[in-house]
């Protein structure tokens, strides 16, 4: 009955302290059969296809235009693919399909869950920094990363589809739309992210393992990039909708 509310149904705001995203090349055949049909994979080279693992710490998230002591901090977790919309209009729109979403409090999977579509859980989050290095990592959501902090000049990952930094930051994020797309009455909900400045920094990760990845059945993900992003004032708008025609 409430259902119209998970769709966007005002602009929120918040303001990003850190924001790393690892993104992962795999195949596009592995996943294709992931995301809807309205929805193209966002490729490289039309072989690889990019899903992300993206770690953010928010703070002071709420509806856009409330005063900022009525939001709140939040860590938040997401896996998304990246992706392309054509309109009905005829706009081409890159984006993500969000696949799931993890936070560290119970009050951020209630009211993500009331008016998103991102499939919100609660999970535990730690972070500890010694001796040039920084863990991120879960023991509920089984993941840890493990980040270099003192090296300046960083390497792409071994075995990167991409040949420099420049090429790979146009799989860095963020898109500036995420779609979500119901199957029966083949309404696309399209929402907008707009920041006033983002400049990616390339991070050198030491290890990961992140069980999410082991969970869809892909073959292989090869670590493509890994950026930090900081301080980014954020709002996303309030979604529209649209009937897809195939």
């Amino acid at each position: 009955m409430l259902s119209f509310l998970k769709n966007h149904p005002f602009a929120v705001e918040a303001y990003f302290d850190s924001s790393l995203v690892l993104t992962f090349a795999v195949p596009k055949e592995q996943l294709q059969p992931l995301i809807p049909e309205c929805l193209q994979l966002d490729t490289f080279e039309d072989k690889w296809a990019f899903v992300a693992v993206a770690l953010v710490q928010t703070k002071g998230l709420r509806p856009k235009g409330f005063p900022a002591f009525l939001g709140n901090d939040f860590f938040l977790i997401g896996y998304r693919i990246f992706v392309r919309y054509t309109t009905n209009a005829g706009k081409r729109l890159r984006g993500l399909y969000i696949l799931k979403s993890e936070t560290d409090k119970k009050k951020m999977e209630l009211v993500g869950n009331l008016f998103t579509h991102y499939k919100y859980t609660t999970t535990d989050i730690s972070q500890t920094e010694l001796g040039g290095a920084k863990d991120i990592c879960s023991k509920q959501s089984d993941f840890k990363i493990t980040l270099d902090t003192k090296e300046e000049v960083v390497q792409l990952p071994k075995d990167s589809p991409f040949t420099d930094w420049k090429e790979a930051r146009r799989f860095a994020g963020p898109l500036p739309f995420t779609f979500t797309y119901n199957p029966e009455t083949k309404e696309v909900l399209i929402v907008e992210g707009v920041r006033q400045h983002w400049t990616p920094t390339p991070v050198r990760v030491l290890k990961y393992h992140v069980s999410f990845l082991k969970a869809l059945s892909l073959h292989k993900p090869v670590l493509a990039n890994a950026f930090v992003i900081r301080d980014v004032p954020y709002f996303w708008k309030k979604g529209k909708k649209e009937v897809w025609t195939p």
